[in-house]
């Protein structure tokens, strides 16, 4: 116990050193105490960077069913899985339905942009290299993904690899359209 206390006691110290706030580093350290994100619970805000130095903020997406997926180019299943979640993003409309993929691969769009070429991706990928959203998450494993839905809040928490093709997978997203 008293190691993962001194855990948690240093993140905002080493928060702080890779430029947050005081006071981000203290949110990111309740999340890191608080643990995974749970289903009923409000999705946390975040802001990152696209491939295309954009920032995307998951606030703006409120009103559309979100997918959000926590993985990286390095991650056997996360890799698996992508060309599914591709099939399940085209089968739906853009004002209803949006996927985030959040990678976590430290060296950001120079190994992403290669892996989103060749599989043909037209989904956001997001860049979360200092795991700072996925620690608010509680993300300790890939893939991960919650479900979020028009209004913001968490509805499913799915650890490890799916099948986004599969008729369960567009029954969830049909459900939480309806919600």
């Amino acid at each position: 116990m008293r190691a993962g206390v001194l855990i948690v006691g240093l993140l905002p110290l080493l928060m702080m050193a890779s430029g947050l706030s005081i006071a981000q580093a203290d949110g990111m350290t309740k999340a890191a105490q608080r643990g995974v994100v749970k289903p009923g619970e409000p999705a946390p805000n975040f802001q990152l960077r696209d491939m295309n130095g954009r920032t995307v903020s998951l606030s703006d997406l409120r009103g559309k069913v979100v997918l959000l997926n926590f993985w990286a180019t390095w991650c056997g299943p996360c890799r698996v899985e992508m060309p599914a979640m591709e099939r399940l993003y085209r089968a739906y409309d853009r004002k209803d339905f949006e996927i985030l993929a959040v990678s976590t691969d430290a060296q950001g769009a120079s190994v992403t942009r290669p892996f989103q070429q060749e599989n043909q991706l037209t989904f956001p990928i997001l860049h979360d290299a200092d795991f700072r959203v996925g620690l608010s998450y509680g993300a300790r494993t890939l893939p991960m993904t919650f479900m979020v839905d028009r209004q913001g809040i968490v509805r499913h928490h799915i650890f490890g690899a799916r099948d986004w093709e599969a008729p369960e997978a567009h029954q969830l997203v049909d459900m939480l359209m309806k919600s």
